[in-house]
C-alpha cells in the first residue's frame, strides 16, 4: 500500500474480437500471449466460429450489439467493469462497433471508490481502473480487398469497389467514431489506405497518411505491413508517434517476408504491442523491435513445423463476374510451441538481441524526428509523472495522462 492509502491497480485487459474453436485467430491468437506476459485478460468474443474463414466452410454465431450490451451490463451490475487496457480486433457489424465505442466511453467514466481490501484492517481507497490505453486493430481487409460485412452471412471476400457500393459505413464508423477514442491503431497497408483515403507507394505517403490519422485521434499509428509497389518481395512496417500539432516521429522497419501466409498474425501483433508498451510506455522503438522479433520467431517456428505437412484447402475468390476456385495453404500458428519465444523474446536493447535482429534481416530507419514545444513541456513534467505513478506500477501508467496534464499548465 502506498503512503496515500491507495492500492496499486494491476493492468487488466478487456479484449474484444473474434473467437474460433480450432486454430489461432482473434482472441485465440491474442489472449494467450498477453497472459504469458503477465497481463490479466478478460474476453468478449464478437464471433464464435468452428474455424477461421480461410477454410472452405465454417459454422458458428456472431454477437449482436444487444448481446454485447447485455454482457457489459452484467459486468457493471457486479462492479466488474474496471479495466486499464482495451484491445479490439475484428468486429465487422457496424451496430456492434458502435456498441463497443459506447462501452469504452462507459469505461472511461469509472471513478475511484472506497472499498475494504481483503488484506486491510480499515477503509482504504481503491483506485478503480479506468482505461489508460486503447489499442485498436481496425480489421477490415487485406491485400486490396475488404471482408464482407457479417450481416451478409458469408465468408466470401469481394473487391473494394463492390463492398463500398453495398456497405460504405464500416470505414466511416472507424474513421469518425472509433479513431478519436483510440490511443494506438495497427492497420495494415490496405486498412491504412482506407482510413486515410490515400494510396501508399512511398515513405512520404506513409508519413502523410500517419499524420492524417494522428489528426483523427490516435497518438501512435503502426502500419503493420507495407509492400512497395515494385518490390513485392519486401515487407516494411511504419511506426509514427505524434509529438505536437501536425508533427510526428516516424521510423520504418524492414522485416523478412516468409513464403507463407498465416491467419492470426495481425491479432498476435496487436496483442504483443499492447503488452510490451505496457512494460515500456515511453519507448515505442524498443516495444516494436520486441514485437517484431517475437512474431518472426512464431512464424518461423510455424513454418518449420508445417513445411513437411502442408494442408491445402479450396477457397473462392470473387471476380467481377463469378467465383473462381483456388487453393490456399491453411497453416495454424504454432502458438503453444512458441511460448518461450513469446515470454522470453530477443531483447533488442541487449547486444546479443540487436545482433540477432540484424542477422534475421530486421532493420530500422528513422524517417522524421520532429520537435515541438509540447514535447519539451511534457519532458519537463517527467518529475510529475514520477510523483503520479509513485503509488502505481509504473509500467501500467499511461504516458497520455502526463501529456494531458501538460495541456492544462500555463
Amino acid at each position: 500500500m502506498a503512503d496515500d492509502g491507495t492500492i496499486p491497480v494491476e493492468p487488466r485487459v478487456l479484449s474484444i474480437q473474434s473467437h474460433v474453436v480450432h486454430g489461432y485467430v482473434g482472441n485465440r491468437s491474442a489472449v494467450f500471449p498477453m497472459q504469458l506476459l503477465g497481463l490479466e485478460v478478460d474476453v468478449l468474443n464478437t464471433v464464435h466460429f468452428s474455424n477461421h474463414t480461410g477454410y472452405k466452410k465454417f459454422r458458428g454465431e456472431r454477437m449482436t450489439s444487444e448481446q454485447l450490451e447485455n454482457v457489459v451490463a452484467g459486468l457493471e451490475e457486479n462492479d466488474l467493469l474496471h479495466y486499464t487496457h482495451l484491445l479490439t480486433g475484428y468486429v465487422g457489424n457496424p451496430a456492434l462497433l458502435r456498441a463497443i465505442t459506447d462501452t469504452l466511453r462507459k469505461l472511461r467514466r469509472q471513478n475511484p471508490s472506497s472499498y475494504v481490501h481483503p488484506t486491510a484492517r480499515a477503509w482504504v481507497l481503491i483506485m478503480h481502473a479506468t482505461i489508460r490505453l486503447y489499442v485498436c486493430d481496425p480489421v477490415m481487409g487485406d491485400d486490396g480487398k475488404l471482408y464482407v460485412p457479417p450481416e451478409l452471412g458469408t465468408s466470401i471476400i469481394v473487391s473494394l469497389s463492390m463492398l463500398i457500393f453495398s456497405h460504405p459505413c464500416a470505414v466511416d464508423i472507424y474513421r469518425d467514431e472509433v479513431l478519436p477514442l483510440a490511443d494506438i491503431i495497427t492497420p495494415n497497408q490496405f486498412e491504412c489506405e482506407l482510413l486515410s483515403d490515400m494510396t501508399l507507394t512511398s515513405d512520404a505517403d506513409a508519413i502523410a497518411a500517419c499524420r492524417k490519422l494522428h489528426a483523427l485521434g490516435p497518438r501512435i499509428v503502426v502500419v503493420s505491413s507495407f509492400t512497395p509497389p515494385k518490390e513485392p518481395h519486401r515487407l516494411w512496417l511504419y511506426a509514427s508517434q505524434a509529438v505536437g500539432q501536425g508533427l510526428s516521429n516516424t521510423f520504418k522497419m524492414e522485416v523478412p517476408r516468409l513464403p507463407a501466409y498465416y491467419s492470426g498474425t495481425g491479432d498476435l501483433f496487436a496483442a504483443l504491442l499492447l503488452s510490451w508498451l505496457t512494460r515500456h510506455p515511453s519507448n515505442l522503438k524498443l516495444a516494436l523491435e520486441t514485437v517484431v522479433a517475437t512474431v518472426q520467431a512464431v512464424m518461423r517456428r510455424t513454418n518449420d513445423a508445417q513445411s513437411a505437412n502442408r494442408t491445402f484447402v479450396r477457397t473462392y475468390e470473387r471476380t467481377t463476374t463469378s467465383f473462381t476456385p483456388s487453393y490456399w495453404y491453411v497453416g495454424e500458428l504454432k502458438l503453444i510451441q512458441s511460448r518461450r519465444d513469446i515470454e522470453f523474446p530477443t531483447a533488442a536493447h541487449q547486444p546479443e538481441g540487436a545482433a540477432a535482429l540484424v542477422a534475421a534481416g530486421v532493420t530500422v530507419v528513422f524517417l522524421t524526428d520532429d520537435k515541438d514545444d509540447d514535447v519539451i513541456k511534457a519532458s519537463t513534467l517527467s518529475h510529475i509523472r514520477r510523483q503520479l505513478v509513485s503509488s502505481f506500477d509504473a509500467a501500467s501508467f499511461a504516458w497520455a495522462d502526463v501529456c494531458a496534464a501538460a495541456e492544462v499548465l500555463p
